[in-house]
C-alpha cells in the first residue's frame, strides 16, 4: 500500500500514524511546501520520506490535508497526477467550494469529499497523535460522484480508523458546521481578545483563570493560517450564525440591564437540555449509514 499525505499537520499526520499501525507494510510519504515541517515529520516517524506530485501516479491513497484555500488549487493538480485506481480525499472544514472546484474534472470519480470531525487546538507535524479519529464522525459529501469501488475502499479505511460515517450534501455540511465548529472558534478567539484587552497584566489572567475559562478559550490557540480561509470560504453561513449568536448575547445583556433574573434563570435552564443532546451523540446511539446510500 502506497499512501501520500499532502500537508503533514494534525489531521494528515494523525491519519498517517494510525494507518501505519494498521498496515505495517504500508509506505507513507509526505508532500509539504514547508521543508522544516517535512523534515520534522520524517524525524518523528510520521512519514518515511518526502515525495512530489510525479510520485502520485502509483498511489493507493492520497490524503490532502492543507488549508482550504490551498486545497482549491492543490486538489485539481493532485487529480491530474494520479492513476485510475487511486482514491483521493481532502479533509477540510468547508465542502461546497472544494466540490465545486473539481466538479468537472475528468477524474472526479477518484475523489471523495470528507470532513473528519476530529482535532485539537494544535498544529504541525508534532501535533499528530494516534487514535485521534476513534469514535469520531466523518462527513462524506457527494458520495454518488465517487466510483463505487473507490468509495468502498475509502470507507473501509475510515472505519478501520474508528470513524463513524455520515452522508450529507455540501451545502448542508457548510451550514451545520458553521454552528457547531466555526462559531465556536470565533467565540473563543473573541473571548480571548476581550480578556487580553482588559487585563493588561498577563499574570492576573493566569492567576485567576480557572478550568472553565481555559476550556472555553482553548480553541483560540488554533492556527489563524488555517481558520482565516475557512471563515472566508464559509462567510455567508458564518455571518448568519454570528447574527443569531449576537442577537442572543444582546438579549442576555438586556435581561441583566433590566435585572430580570427570573428570565435569566429560565434562559439558562432551557439551554441545559444541551446535555441531553450531547449525550445522544454518544457512540451507541449513532448508526453508521451504508456505503452509497
Amino acid at each position: 500500500m502506497k499512501i501520500y499525505v499532502i500537508g503533514i499537520g494534525l489531521i494528515g499526520g494523525s491519519m498517517a500514524l494510525d494507518i501505519k499501525s494498521l498496515y505495517s507494510e504500508a509506505t507513507i510519504c509526505g508532500i509539504d511546501t514547508n521543508e522544516s515541517h517535512l523534515a520534522q515529520a520524517i524525524a518523528l516517524g510520521v512519514v518515511e520520506d518526502g515525495a512530489n506530485f510525479e510520485d502520485l501516479i502509483d498511489a493507493d491513497f492520497v490524503i490532502v490535508s492543507v488549508p482550504v484555500d490551498v486545497a482549491l488549487n492543490i486538489l485539481p493538480k493532485v487529480l491530474d497526477s494520479i492513476g485510475d485506481q487511486t482514491i483521493v480525499f481532502e479533509v477540510g472544514s468547508t465542502k461546497m467550494p472544494i466540490c465545486e472546484a473539481v466538479a468537472n474534472h475528468l477524474k472526479r470519480r477518484n475523489y471523495i469529499a470528507t470532513h473528519p470531525i476530529a482535532g485539537t487546538e494544535f498544529s504541525g507535524p508534532s501535533a499528530a497523535i494516534t487514535g485521534l479519529f476513534q469514535g469520531k464522525t466523518n462527513i462524506i459529501c457527494e458520495v454518488e460522484k465517487t466510483s463505487f469501488k473507490l468509495q468502498e475502499k475509502a470507507v473501509h479505511l475510515f472505519k478501520q480508523l474508528g470513524m463513524r460515517i455520515r452522508y450529507m450534501d455540501p451545502k448542508s455540511h457548510d451550514k451545520h458546521i458553521a454552528y457547531v465548529s466555526h462559531l465556536s472558534h470565533i467565540s473563543a478567539f473573541m473571548l480571548g481578545k476581550t480578556v487580553i484587552e482588559k487585563e493588561k497584566h498577563e499574570q492576573d489572567i493566569f492567576d485567576m483563570a480557572g478550568s472553565g475559562f481555559e476550556s472555553t478559550v482553548r480553541l483560540a490557540k488554533s492556527s489563524p493560517a488555517m481558520w482565516t480561509p475557512i471563515f472566508k470560504q464559509n462567510r455567508k453561513q458564518v455571518v448568519k450564525t454570528l447574527e443569531e449568536y449576537i442577537s442572543n448575547l444582546t438579549q442576555f445583556k438586556d435581561l441583566l440591564v433590566n435585572e430580570d433574573y427570573e428570565a435569566i434563570f429560565e434562559e439558562m435552564e432551557s439551554v441545559n437540555r444541551i446535555k441531553e443532546i450531547l449525550n445522544g451523540m454518544s457512540p451507541p446511539t449513532l448508526k453508521t449509514e451504508e456505503v452509497g446510500k
